[in-house]
């Protein structure tokens, strides 16, 4: 029986006219028979520093009063070997230029940045359940056009090895609040904000426990902090 992994997707600054330079879409993922322990820890870490295990870890609302909450977060997603994570920036978004190719958007560049982003994952001889943060009412045609292109790759049109591509609510599942926590770790040290302790913080235990500076492209097959910086070279479309 091949083993079946759960995939937990979120994305930072993806749209194409929201003023942002750099753009991160991530996933956290681990074996579907983990899911209840890793979140069960998750919501201990939470209880452990005065929170119900209800409430929603979030970057946006990442304070400096509760440093601790989040560094314990980093730190047990570093010591769970079942966790894995997997990112793409895109530096500089005002580098594309998709209007100088016919039949091309920035909706087709956004699902093959999707695609690059988590092919490194799947593995033929495994099975996925893929699990994307709701972000807007067209999230049902997205999920399925992706769901299409990461099948049609792989030869998988039976949706053997990707089983189901399906929306969430973050709020609703801990694996997606730690993605999003990670996310947007890489993403504020790629755009190179400053002031919020506890997201510097974060950066900086992220840094330190994957010996990585996260503004660089990682080895491959790196298993713990998978990072890919695409760059544009005068992308067109």
């Amino acid at each position: 029986m091949s083993e079946i992994f759960n995939v937990y997707c979120d994305e930072s600054c993806h749209l194409a006219h929201d003023r942002q330079k750099a753009m991160v879409l991530g996933a956290v993922w681990c074996p579907l028979d983990k899911r209840r322990e890793i979140a069960v820890r998750l919501r201990e870490i939470k209880r452990r520093h005065g929170l119900a295990p209800e409430i929603e870890l979030k970057w946006t609302k990442a304070s400096p009063a509760k440093i601790g909450l989040y560094i314990d977060v980093v730190d047990y997603f570093f010591d769970d070997d079942d966790l894995h994570f997997r990112a793409l920036i895109v530096p500089d978004k005002s580098k594309l230029r998709h209007d100088e190719t016919p039949g091309r958007d920035h909706d087709t560049w956004y699902y093959k940045m999707y695609f690059d982003m988590l092919k490194v994952i799947f593995r033929p001889d495994a099975r996925y359940r893929v699990y994307l943060d709701i972000k807007d009412t067209r999230g049902a045609e997205k999920a399925a056009k992706l769901h299409e292109v990461l099948c049609n790759n792989m030869y998988d049109f039976s949706h053997t090895i990707i089983e189901r591509l399906q929306l969430v609510h973050s709020h609703e599942i801990e694996q997606l609040q730690l993605a999003d926590l990670l996310i947007g770790a890489v993403s504020y040290l790629n755009r190179n904000l400053r002031g919020n302790r506890a997201k510097e913080a974060m950066v900086d235990r992220m840094r330190e426990r994957s010996g990585y500076s996260l503004l660089k492209t990682t080895l491959y097959r790196e298993e713990k902090v998978n990072l890919f910086h695409w760059q544009a070279n005068g992308f067109r479309g």
